[in-house]
């Protein structure tokens, strides 16, 4: 099973949320994109709803000796949540990240602002938070954002990704009230194996789908 594009799979997501919501499972819902890939999915599901559209920032947080290996990510006001296990296996502690974890989050405050243009961040009270990615793989960057969402008082939090690794659901159990995802293989790889057209995204297209004019 191969999406087309992101798009294809947010709408196969919004199927499967705009149930929810008919059944009173999802009440007064807002829709909250992990940039960059994430806002072209949580467009379509906002759309769907509807439901107003919003970004939760995280940033993974890369082992000194080689940036690409996300040992936690940041997301949000929350603290730096971290992978115990990876970082017992390489024999780090979360003092030696931490100047990482510090650009990490000023790169976050950053994007944050790009991305709102002045606007505040929605308020979450009483709602329903859905949390929305292209994909989840490992699940890192996925479980900053959603502790940092929950912290906002949403009274029901819902990570939904059009597709997800069998161990990541797994993981990520616990930090959200359900997980929604179109499709989770057997075996997973890449995220981008599961798209047809899978470009990355500039932050002005995700300026664009955001209504945000610079």
């Amino acid at each position: 099973m191969q999406f087309r594009d992101r798009r294809e799979g947010g709408r196969a997501l919004a199927e499967k949320l705009a149930e929810r919501q008919r059944e009173g499972r999802l009440p007064d819902p807002v829709v909250l994109a992990l940039p960059r890939g994430g806002v072209p999915v949580a467009d379509e599901i906002a759309r769907a709803l509807p439901a107003p559209l919003d970004v939760v920032v995280a940033r993974k947080i890369g082992a000194p000796f080689q940036p690409e290996l996300g040992v936690g990510a940041v997301a949000g006001d929350a603290p730096p949540v971290y992978d115990p296990v990876l970082l017992g296996h390489l024999g780090l502690s979360e003092r030696d990240l931490a100047p990482t974890a510090e650009h990490e989050q000023a790169e976050l405050k950053r994007r944050e602002e790009a991305y709102r243009r002045g606007r505040g961040r929605l308020d979450l009270t009483g709602r329903s938070a859905v949390v929305v990615d292209d994909g989840v793989a490992t699940g890192s960057t996925a479980r900053a954002a959603l502790r940092a969402v929950r912290q906002a008082g949403p009274v029901r939090t819902v990570l939904a990704a059009p597709v997800c690794s069998r161990e990541a659901t797994e993981q990520l159990a616990g930090d959200a009230d359900e997980i929604v995802c179109a499709y989770v293989p057997p075996a997973f790889g890449s995220v981008g194996f599961w798209y047809t057209d899978f470009p990355q995204l500039s932050d002005d297209e995700v300026l664009d789908i955001l209504h945000v004019t610079k």
